[in-house]
């Protein structure tokens, strides 16, 4: 298993790291071409696009991955399926656009979902060529192809912007990668669609998918519900000066968890009656989560100006605060997003479920009251508490229900790190700020928090721990 872990961790590391420095890249020089009023559309846009990608995966790609006794005949049947969904969606999006333009009064949503009803499909019949290949833990093959896809987006996206087509530039970008990550999925898996429908493999996977569809459903709410209501009670300019500051900061998940994450269930679910290994394993990742995350966290708050600057010009300082604020979560984040794996590897799908509710009802609770507040700052914090809750509740859950355990070995993975969050604080209240460049600032406190961190892993033995955790299985 070990070896299965590094391999994979590998080309997901290294398809994630290419993946953000290319989205760094392009979202760094579209940053200076689009305005936030366009960068607002889009954002409004991709609520919903992100809502039919979940409906077009219906809990499929992960119940392929778990299940193991499904044959070729029944993977094609259920390809099918997803294609048969797959155009009903897409066909639906393209109409999709009249609500939209009535709920936002802007009727550009209208010409633009004609557009990303393609995308629509491509995601959708995408699903099960792309499980087959994790299944087959071919993760080199998935991240070098995703890899490739983003760069193609990339250039489409600049070319088209810098030739006036403003926030189209993006969607037809997204439609391209789409389109192209399907393409080169379909002919690595030699799946052939059973456009007649056999219900029998549909059952098969139907317990697992359900209880993973609902979860993806409730999250899907709990997760954009700010986007949609700043954007339709406050403006388009607050919700992208919101949205880019939220996309910043998922970059650490992107970087750090999402390379381990999609690792765990395609190994791991052979070992789904073994829940100490399970637990094992959770807790080994939360240690270097939190080791790096929390530390991580600290430096975000601190230097949120010089990030946000830096990455998109002056015309973003509106998303600073915003930023500095969600920068606090930022080690919650990565470690939550490690927790779905955790359930479905353990064929717990149903307390996946119970905890996405119980997330849903705080998150969605905390987002109203911060949207009556009026201010972007104000769902922040509220986005905030809300995390700090949910971290709570989700690890009752694996800790107390499915390991039988308590909160004192996730207050042990928590302690050292915490230590090594606090050598930061200190050190960066202390000295004081530099007046350089965003860039030159970033260098500077970038070495500094290198030094410290360093630092930080020798006074508590955390060295030592990451190298055991990394050998180990």
């Amino acid at each position: 298993m070990a070896d299965e872990f590094k391999k994979g961790i590998f080309y997901s590391a290294l398809g994630k790291y290419s993946n953000v420095v290319i989205q760094l890249l392009v979202t760094a020089v579209l940053s200076r071409i689009l305005t936030p009023e366009e960068y607002g559309i889009v954002a409004v846009v991709n609520v919903f696009l992100i809502f039919f990608q979940m409906l077009a995966d219906f809990g499929i790609g992960p119940a392929i991955i778990q299940n193991k006794t499904l044959s070729k005949q029944e993977i094609n049947s259920i390809f099918g399926f997803s294609l048969y969904l797959a155009l009903f969606l897409g066909i639906v999006f393209v109409f999709l656009g009249y609500p939209i333009s009535a709920f936002y009064n802007n009727e550009v949503y209208k010409p633009i979902s004609i557009v990303l009803a393609f995308c629509v499909f491509f995601y959708g019949i995408l699903v099960v060529p792309q499980s087959m290949l994790l299944r087959a833990k071919k993760f080199s093959t998935v991240n070098m192809i995703t890899v490739l896809a983003n760069v193609a987006a990339g250039v489409v996206s600049i070319i088209l912007a810098i030739n006036g087509f403003s926030y189209y530039s993006l969607i037809i970008s997204n439609t391209v990668k789409a389109a192209l990550l399907f393409i080169v999925f379909y002919l690595k898996t030699n799946l052939t669609p059973d456009l007649k429908i056999d219900k029998e493999p549909l059952k098969k996977i139907f317990s697992f998918s359900k209880n993973q569809f609902l979860f993806n459903f409730i999250n899907y709410f709990s997760r954009n519900l700010d986007n949609i209501l700043i954007g339709r009670y406050l403006s388009t300019s607050s919700l992208a000066f919101y949205d880019k500051a939220y996309q910043v900061s998922l970059y650490p998940n992107q970087i750090l968890t999402n390379v381990i994450s999609p690792v765990i269930q395609p190994i791991m679910s052979n070992y789904e009656t073994n829940l100490a290994k399970i637990k094992s394993v959770y807790l080994k990742i939360t240690t270097l989560l939190a080791t790096i995350g929390l530390p991580l966290s600290v430096f975000l708050v601190f230097h949120s100006s010089d990030i946000i600057l830096f990455l998109f010009g002056d015309q973003w300082g509106g998303s600073v605060v915003t930023f500095q604020i969600l920068a606090l979560s930022v080690w919650i984040q990565m470690i939550l997003s490690s927790t779905g794996a955790i359930f479905q590897s353990a064929n717990r799908t149903d307390l996946l479920l119970l905890s996405g509710v119980l997330s849903a009802v705080v998150t969605v609770t905390a987002i109203v009251i911060g949207i009556l507040a009026g201010r972007i700052e104000s769902v922040a914090w509220m986005v905030i508490l809300a995390f700090t809750i949910n971290f709570i509740q989700t690890n009752y859950l694996l800790m107390y229900k499915l390991f039988k355990s308590n909160f004192s070995e996730i207050g042990e993975a928590l302690s050292k790190p915490a230590i090594m969050a606090l050598i930061q604080v200190v050190f960066f209240l202390i000295i004081p700020r530099f007046t350089f460049s965003s860039f030159i600032n970033l260098m500077i406190n970038g070495i500094i928090f290198v030094i410290l961190f360093a630092i930080g892993l020798i006074l508590t033995g955390q060295m030592k721990l990451l190298t055991e955790v990394i050998k180990k299985k």
